[in-house]
């Protein structure tokens, strides 16, 4: 970077971000986030994977499931299980921090101050009433009346402020005595005002302590403090809204402005739907739309039963699950509760049969009990708004959980993710979402159906990274080569160029490099700048004629013991690794590869990347591979053939009269009849070399019967070294070969 430092960090010099390629390097506060993972260091990732299972669906899910790790080996994405222990770590807070031991708590409090408004405004009202007012005689200032003699009970004191009042049993009020009355009158209406206000009083005091019957006495109650009256108005629209709306939207609405008789219409609609669910309950498939045609508009955007339920329970499961997480004595004081705001019992009771039914229709049932036992108490609407939440977080868990490909991943929703377990979560989500287009949008794979495959582009890919690990293990010199004891010549130039990749010699054709160069920044920009950047994919090699060529058959054993001993990966691997190095350095080279257990079969190098190891087969028959190779070699027409057999014990199978012979411990006649095709082999002109991955002296004899009689050799190389002696053989054999 050229431009200044100014105490954060470097910044770019003006235009100095404009090309490809550009940095822009800060201190690290811990916020920043590293970019989206490329489609090449995901398929480099799965490559493992893929090799040791052959399917690549598989592994991206394995990955999605348990995260992605960048080329350094380091975790780079968080995966679905990480998700997964945020959402469970989130839920147990919220149950250890809440509790729900007095939900009700919070509205006994709001109501008591409600009374506590009323009884302040009626003892103001009192107090101003005994002010003596201008019209007073002189004995009523002296000789104010005297409550008590009355039969008035002494006003209490009040906490807050004011409301008005209406009439009570004909009576006008005011809140004190027309200042131009005459004395007696005044007394007469301070006696008329002291004895309202007892009435009052008395029946204040005389609330009952359940807030359900609470709710009813003051709906009844004539208040005399106009803010007293608001806030009981206001909590009363405020919990209708809430707990009726939870079953049906807009039911809070009509029950405000309906007259007791029209809560018939709602009772019939309540009786309609219980008669759909019934039908339903009984196995039938009622039809919703006469039923949608009356009360459409309390579940907008339904088309039938099934999604009246959906709505149904979306707004019953919060109030459900907070009913069957409260004691028996708490859900008899919500019932009381809902029963004051319904104004109906029975409207009550035919919602609750409602809810019981849906209960019973819906898989998961509706509304699970969620084991609060924290000490921070909620109140009414604060539990609804938490165990909506904690449903929210469940049905996020059931998303997440089972989004096992691709497909069902992109429907989970980050702004949800975000909403419920923060940004951070939500952007972990979106990079994962992204990680798993990335294969399909680069090419790497291709949807087949449901199924995804690599493609050819991805087979090479997986191909040239399992040679850049084996490479990368002998050490690399700066142009890709390997440190060799001969090193091998090139043919005549063709004239040609052609894109470099690794493992070809580097002859560099400068002039085809710039060209390419040029016509790409000008391809990209309108124009090509004085300057020219040179990018990786721009390099071009003059192509070259090899004064000879070869043939290889790989003969891969896969029978049972393959893989039972961990060796059959290691085999895959030496395949594709070998496959690549041809394809890349020596192309006018030919390479089949064959399987053998029971029977042998060939195996198109295409199809290496996805080779996957199933069945039991039992058996080991050399013999019908070597038979099968040595078909396969006469077609070529190269001048060196030879076979390459990786095995990890002697013949136990061969074919005679058509018919595949299999014994354990392999017969004399197995192991004659499979000296018989080495000897076929011999006369041909093929070299067999023998990679054995088990040092057992049966093995040991064979394969010193076989390099005798074939004048071939023989290793013994471990697993996790095969790759490296195989491909060190051929490139030694190769270049002395090479003119």
């Amino acid at each position: 970077m050229t431009g200044p430092f100014d105490g954060m960090g470097w910044q770019p010099a003006p235009g100095e971000l404009a090309g490809r390629g550009g940095a822009r390097y800060g201190r690290w506060d811990g916020t920043q986030r590293l970019d989206a993972i490329d489609a090449e260091e995901l398929l480099d990732a799965l490559s493992d994977d893929v090799l040791a299972d052959g399917d690549l669906d598989d592994a991206l899910r394995r990955a999605l499931d348990e995260g992605i790790t960048g080329r350094d080996g380091e975790p780079r994405i968080p995966g679905l299980q990480e998700l997964m222990r945020r959402l469970a770590e989130r839920r147990r807070e919220m149950l250890e921090r809440h509790g729900l031991d007095d939900v009700l708590g919070d509205l006994r409090r709001q109501l008591q101050e409600i009374v506590d408004t009323e009884r302040a405004g009626i003892e103001r009202r009192l107090q101003a009433a005994d002010r003596p007012g201008p019209g007073d005689s002189q004995a009523s200032r002296q000789n104010p009346p005297d409550p008590g003699r009355s039969g008035q009970a002494p006003s209490p004191t009040g906490s807050d402020a004011a409301p008005e009042a209406g009439p009570e049993g004909g009576e006008s009020e005011s809140d004190t005595p027309a200042d131009g009355a005459s004395g007696g009158e005044q007394d007469a209406m301070r006696r008329m005002l002291r004895q309202m206000a007892q009435r009052r009083q008395v029946k204040l005091d005389s609330l009952p302590d359940g807030v359900g019957d609470r709710i009813r006495a003051l709906e009844e109650y004539e208040f005399l403090e106009p803010s007293a009256r608001d806030a009981f108005q206001a909590l009363l629209e405020r919990l209708r809204g809430r707990m009726l709306d939870s079953t049906f939207q807009g039911l809070a609405d009509r029950l405000r402005s309906m007259r007791p008789g029209d809560l018939q219409a709602t009772r019939e609609m309540v009786r309609d739907l219980e008669q759909l669910l019934q039908e339903r309950l009984e196995g039938g498939n009622p039809d919703a739309s006469g039923f949608l045609s009356k009360y459409g508009d309390l579940f907008p955007g339904a088309q039938n039963l099934d999604d009246v339920m959906e709505q149904l329970a979306d707004r019953m499961a919060a109030m459900q699950s907070l009913l069957r997480s409260m004691t028996p004595e708490q859900r008899q004081e919500l019932g009381s509760l809902m029963d004051a705001l319904l104004r109906d019992d029975r409207l009550r009771y035919d919602l609750a049969r409602l809810a019981g039914m849906l209960d019973r229709l819906l898989p998961n049932g509706l509304g699970d009990r969620f084991p609060f036992r924290g000490d921070e108490e909620l109140g009414l609407e604060q539990a609804l708004d938490e165990i909506g939440t904690l449903q929210r977080l469940d049905r996020l868990g059931e998303q997440l959980s089972g989004a096992d490909d691709p497909p069902a991943l992109a429907d989970v929703d980050p702004a949800e993710v975000a909403r419920l377990l923060g940004q951070e979560s939500a952007d972990d989500l979106a990079a994962l979402q992204r990680a798993a287009k990335a294969l399909e949008d680069s090419g790497y794979a291709t949807r087949n159906g449901d199924h995804l495959e690599l493609t050819p582009r991805g087979q090479r890919r997986i191909g040239q990274k399992v040679l850049d690990e084996v490479f990368g293990r002998l050490g690399r010199d700066a142009f890709g080569g390997h440190p060799l004891a001969r090193s091998g010549g090139l043919g005549e130039r063709t004239g040609a160029s052609s894109p470099y990749e690794f493992g070809r010699p580097f002859d560099l054709d400068l002039r085809a490099t710039l060209d390419r160069a040029v016509a790409r920044e000008a391809s990209s920009r309108g124009r090509a700048r004085g300057a020219v950047s040179l990018e990786p994919g721009d390099f071009q090699v003059h192509d070259a004629e090899e004064s000879t060529s070869a043939s290889t058959v790989l003969l891969l054993d896969m029978s049972r013991s393959m893989l039972l001993r961990g060796c059959f990966l290691a085999a895959k691997k030496v395949a594709i690794a070998l496959d690549t190095l041809i394809r890349t350095r020596y192309p006018r080279d030919t390479l089949h590869v064959v399987g053998f257990a029971y029977v042998a079969r060939e195996i198109q190098p295409g199809t290496l990347s996805t080779l996957s190891w199933h069945g039991h087969e039992y058996g080991t028959n050399l013999q019908h591979a070597l038979l099968l190779a040595r078909r396969l070699l006469s077609r070529d027409a190269a001048t060196n053939r030879s076979i390459i057999v990786i095995t990890d014990g002697e013949p136990t199978a061969h074919i005679e009269d058509e018919r595949v012979e299999f014994n354990y411990p392999p017969t004399r006649r197995t192991i004659e009849e499979t000296l018989r095709e080495v000897g076929r082999c011999t006369r041909d002109g093929i070299t067999i070399n023998t990679f054995m991955l088990e040092r057992s002296r049966t093995l040991g004899e064979f394969v010193d019967r076989v390099s005798r009689m074939n004048h071939g050799r023989a290793f013994y190389a471990s697993p996790d070294r095969l790759e490296e002696f195989v491909l060190v053989d051929y490139l030694d054999r190769r270049t002395r070969r090479v003119a």
